[in-house]
């Protein structure tokens, strides 16, 4: 599915028919960065293509579009949102670390799920040194929801009932982050709940209503709305400390089932080998997205905590997870998908 974002006010050639020059400043490590008139001038000259890894009107896609469409403005020209799906988001990781690095393929994506791939594929096809992170928006814990019709009000509830119903009780996951904290519950618990997986959020919808499975490791993106409208019901989350967007739900940490900090975070990456000039004005045009105080409320509206890194940090904290995810998948006792 494609979605074109057009360009809006003056053209370049009327900036520079007018005497204009183009000039971009920022500041990584602390120093001002003045580019010059005619790196500018080169990019974006055609559609800049920006990988959605999970269908058309899921959560995650509802995030990159939204993030797209408020990053065009400081980037200029023409962003097609395209959805690569499969392979719980390893179809488009790879298709961006293959893609030819001019700046033209970009990924903007749960970048935390890209890191946790490496670990839950045996051949992910792609390393951690493949991708340039150019920056991050916000963190995301995932949830333990039940459906409002359920009669767990309480983790307490929730727990003592699986663990009533040993082998005949299961829950639902739609996406790595909450495979592996679904799994850090099981085993820390020692329940012998069943995961089901699904493919998308909204197909566990009716599983989750009818009572077919007890709870789902939902993302916050198509949960917590939910939530707040009453019909479904978030009872912890899968961070150590709770989040500030949603400080009344509590923690898997703090409902018994001690140190799960599985968090998940959004970002934007490129393969290695983009030249400088262009990271640089697609990593400022995201940063100043993800800074404007009405996407820092749209964030709070779906569970998640502003988080604004640049380049180098977000990069360290990217190759820091594809470390920490080999141990959670050991945690969990995850055998890697072939």
């Amino acid at each position: 599915m494609r979605k074109f974002i057009g360009p809006q006010g003056p053209t370049r050639r009327q900036l520079l028919e007018g005497g204009v020059a183009l000039v971009t400043t920022s500041s990584f490590a602390g120093l001002p960065v003045t580019l010059p008139a005619s790196a500018q001038e080169k990019y974006p000259v055609r559609e800049v293509h920006v990988i959605a890894a999970f269908p058309a009107g899921s959560g995650a896609d509802v995030f990159t579009r939204y993030f797209t469409e408020n990053m065009r403005p400081f980037l200029g020209g023409v962003m097609i949102v395209e959805n690569k799906v499969g392979a719980s988001g390893n179809l488009a990781a790879n298709y961006v670390a293959r893609a030819k690095p001019d700046g033209y393929t970009v990924l903007i994506h749960g970048l935390g799920a890209v890191a946790g791939n490496l670990s839950l594929f045996k051949e992910p096809g792609y390393d951690a040194k493949a991708f340039d992170i150019l920056g991050s928006v916000c963190r995301l814990p995932f949830t333990v929801t039940v459906s409002a019709k359920s009669p767990y009000k309480t983790m307490a509830e929730l727990i003592a009932a699986v663990k009533a119903k040993g082998a005949k009780a299961s829950y639902g996951t739609t996406a790595p982050t909450g495979q592996v904290a679904g799994a850090m519950m099981k085993d820390k618990l020692n329940l012998q709940i069943v995961e089901v997986p699904y493919r998308t959020a909204a197909d566990a919808v009716n599983d989750l209503d009818s009572g077919a499975i007890d709870y789902v490791m939902y993302d916050p993106i198509f949960a917590m709305p939910l939530h707040r409208a009453g019909k479904m019901r978030v009872l912890a989350i899968s961070s150590k400390e709770r989040m500030t967007s949603a400080p009344d739900i509590p923690t898997m940490h703090e409902s018994g089932i001690p140190d799960v900090d599985v968090v998940g975070w959004w970002g934007i990456a490129v393969p290695v080998g983009v030249p400088e000039p262009i990271k640089h004005q697609l990593s400022e045009a995201f940063l100043k997205m993800a800074e404007k105080p009405e996407t820092k409320q749209w964030l709070a509206n779906f569970g998640g905590d502003s988080w604004v890194a640049g380049p180098a940090e977000a990069q360290a904290v990217f190759l820091k997870d594809a470390k920490n995810w080999a141990e959670f998948v050991k945690i969990a006792h995850i055998e890697p998908k072939g």
